[in-house]
């Protein structure tokens, strides 16, 4: 997802101001890591241009003027085609720990060393997950969860991996 495409469908709501863009933004899809006002403004400047947005309205109670925008019907056709187009999953298969799993047993050090210290960062991380999810809202304890399965999928890898370092060291270093 774009940053483009995410307000696109903030705008389907109501219109809004690229103020209030960025806070909705933030709120619903940054996470961790917040827009900066200089990728809102940027942002609409190009929806502008491909004739996705429009300004509808300039105001300002007592400061500058403020521009509030508004999907066009090419704008909610593209939330809809995004929407409808799947998500590719992703198959992980070079991963970098991967990589150094066949890295550590290609240069004989411990590939064990290497999945413990992983299950650990997993560990730590699933531990943060869980306190933010617990506090969380219903949008946060959603994402929340897809991130702990993922994380659990992984920790089944590294556990399965564990197990089979044995023969995967005789086959690499063939």
């Amino acid at each position: 997802m774009t940053i483009a495409t995410a307000f696109l469908a903030l705008l389907e709501g109501q219109p809004q101001h690229g103020y209030d863009l960025k806070r909705a933004y933030d709120q619903h899809f940054a996470g961790d890591r917040p827009l900066h006002y200089g990728q809102v403004y940027t942002t609409l400047a190009k929806l502008l241009r491909h004739g996705l947005v429009t300004v509808d309205g300039v105001g300002g109670d007592s400061g500058p003027d403020r521009k509030r925008y508004t999907i066009t019907d090419a704008g909610v056709t593209d939330v809809q085609r995004w929407l409808d187009e799947p998500e590719k999953p992703d198959q992980y298969l070079q991963s970098d720990l991967y990589a150094k799993v066949i890295g550590a047993l290609l240069t004989g050090r411990s590939a064990a060393a290497v999945l413990d210290v992983q299950r650990e960062e997993h560990l730590v991380a699933m531990r943060e997950l869980t306190r933010r999810k617990q506090a969380g809202d219903l949008a946060d304890r959603i994402i929340c969860d897809h991130a702990l399965f993922h994380l659990d999928a992984d920790l089944r890898w590294l556990e399965h991996t564990a197990t089979l370092l044995d023969d995967l060291a005789v086959q690499v270093r063939r």
